[in-house]
């Protein structure tokens, strides 16, 4: 590995080149030929396999060469392997960036203050294995005795986007009889699984409403052990707990947290699994912050297939040729939207409704580590960055926001996510078609409508196309389908954030607004106009 060096995209050969290149018309270019060359993919194991599709793109030979020689020249697979091999490649924070490493090894072993980390995280995840086995087997119970039927995930951001979205989209995988293959069959949901995040009191006062407090294992996940919404949510937890009639309430909870939090030190929780500073929020999904209420609700065998799943993807995220690097020629495909076509933002759009809660995770890991307007050393940048990311589940979103998306004055580039089988195998024919068929001949109309549009003498009814696409798809949503969707778009974003000479792991733009929260919560004196807000929400006299 050649000695990296971090300069802006600006001072590139490759922007220069990027900069003299022109977007090929989709309309000249897309025909039935480019549909079936321009696929990327991963080979996931046991016959599973995810694609990438860019020839909706406005990508062609020249552009695509052009962001070949951006890779290297920006030494990215270098900077990754550094990354993966436990740099310290979070400069803000000084720390390493390990969220590879809690699915397996890229680079060989890492080791902090003597400790092979690795292993930590395996020792973590083989730990929650054995404790959901215990609840399973209902060998650890409730105080009452009777076997816990729902666990509740109490955390925020990171601690809930995630984890919440990989549940939805296995729940009918795991559920199903039908559609979910030998491998699940019959396996079905061990516990019921909810999720509490926002500090506002409705939140937890629904969750909690609706499940028996007396039977069910909260989780309460905070790396500091001092978030102020999650504890807040935790003290909710504990009087519904007490009115329930349990009296060592925190035997009914367990933590995921950092081994030098508060949290950790106590003994009066049922038990505690841990994660390090090295694990961030956004991409915690495959530590115990997920591992935890995913092998509770479903089994340590489905995590371990979302590992499998993700690591998968980021093998294959080593390879320094752009045209079998999906996850690589995603990130430069949306380097040329975003700095030389303008576009400001990406519509992420899952034509499956278990992955509802995918884009709003996706939101959070791309603007939270790309939403940045310096770079590494935090020096003014004078070129674009991350785009405004957003989506919704097909066919609902093409009955809200697609009217903007196909005749509004921005063209969004589209990332749509696709299935050839359901999860579930319930269906119908009806008309002629099943409803799978009708909704994946949504989705291949919906990408051809976007890139070629439509004349018109009517000007209203006219589409002017051009509106660039891609697709993943799998054969079906599988666990190690999800994980390597998951690992596409966080090695997307890391690739694309070391191409802006950023630091995309860590978060300071959250951190004003909660400095603001405490001093309005507190006694002193505010700025005015804060003072005035506060009192007309009847937070402050």
């Amino acid at each position: 590995m050649s000695e990296v060096q971090f300069r802006n995209f600006d001072e590139t050969k490759a922007y220069k080149a990027l900069q003299k290149l022109q977007a090929p018309s989709l309309s000249a270019v897309l025909d039935g030929k480019r549909v079936t060359s321009c696929n990327s993919s991963y080979e996931l194991g046991k016959q599973e396999t995810l694609h990438y599709n860019y020839a909706a793109k406005q990508v062609d030979n020249q552009i695509l060469s052009v962001l070949q020689e951006l890779s290297d020249e920006q030494q990215l697979i270098d900077k990754f392997r550094l990354i993966a091999s436990g740099e310290y490649m979070n400069s803000g924070e000084n720390r390493r960036v390990l969220h590879h490493l809690t699915r397996g090894q890229l680079a060989g072993s890492v080791s902090h203050e003597g400790r092979d980390l690795g292993a930590f995280y395996n020792e973590q995840n083989s730990r929650i294995a054995d404790f959901a086995e215990e609840v399973h087997a209902g060998r650890i119970t409730a105080e009452n005795g009777k076997p816990f039927s729902t666990v509740v995930q109490v955390g925020i951001g990171g601690s809930d986007l995630g984890p919440r979205a990989m549940y939805l989209a296995l729940k009918n995988h795991v559920n199903s009889s039908e559609g979910s293959g030998e491998a699940f069959r019959g396996r079905g949901e061990k516990l019921n699984a909810r999720f509490i995040s926002n500090v506002d009191p409705d939140d937890a006062a629904d969750i909690l409403r609706e499940i028996d407090p007396s039977t069910t294992l909260f989780i309460l996940v905070s790396k500091s052990g001092t978030t102020q919404e999650t504890l807040t949510n935790e003290a909710l937890v504990l009087d519904r707990l007490k009115h329930a009639g349990v009296k060592q309430p925190r035997k009914q909870i367990i933590c995921v947290t950092s081994e030098t939090s508060p949290l950790a030190k106590s003994s009066e929780y049922l038990d505690s699994f841990f994660i390090d500073d090295f694990i961030g929020g956004r991409y915690s999904s495959t530590s115990a912050v997920g591992g935890a209420v995913l092998s509770l609700a479903f089994g340590a065998d489905v995590f371990r297939e979302f590992l499998d799943g993700a690591h998968a993807a980021d093998a294959a995220a080593m390879e320094a040729g752009i045209l079998k690097n999906p996850a690589l020629l995603d990130a430069l495909i949306g380097i040329w939207e975003r700095n030389f076509q303008g576009f400001p933002s990406t519509a992420v759009l899952p034509y499956s409704q278990a992955m509802s809660r995918f884009p709003a995770h996706l939101q959070q890991m791309d603007m939270e580590s790309n939403g940045k307007h310096v770079n590494r050393d935090g020096e003014q940048l004078g070129y674009l960055t991350g785009p405004v990311i957003f989506g919704e589940p097909g066919t609902n979103g093409q009955h809200s926001f697609y009217q903007l998306l196909h005749q509004g004055t921005d063209i969004i580039p589209l990332q749509f996510i696709g299935f050839l089988n359901s999860q579930d195998g319930l269906d119908v024919n009806w008309e002629g078609s099943t409803s799978q068929q009708k909704l994946n001949a949504n989705l291949a109309a919906q990408i051809i409508a976007f890139a070629k549009g439509k004349k018109d003498d009517n000007p209203n009814k006219t589409f002017q196309g051009e509106r660039p696409s891609s697709l993943l798809y799998s054969k079906s949503l599988t666990p190690r389908v999800l994980g390597a969707l998951l690992a596409h778009f966080e090695n997307k974003v890391m690739f694309q954030g070391l191409v802006w000479n950023l630091n995309s792991f860590d978060q300071e733009g959250v951190q004003l607004g909660k400095v603001l929260t405490k001093q309005v919560l507190g006694d002193g004196e505010l700025d005015p106009a804060l003072q005035e807000f506060s009192a007309l929400l009847g937070v402050r006299s």
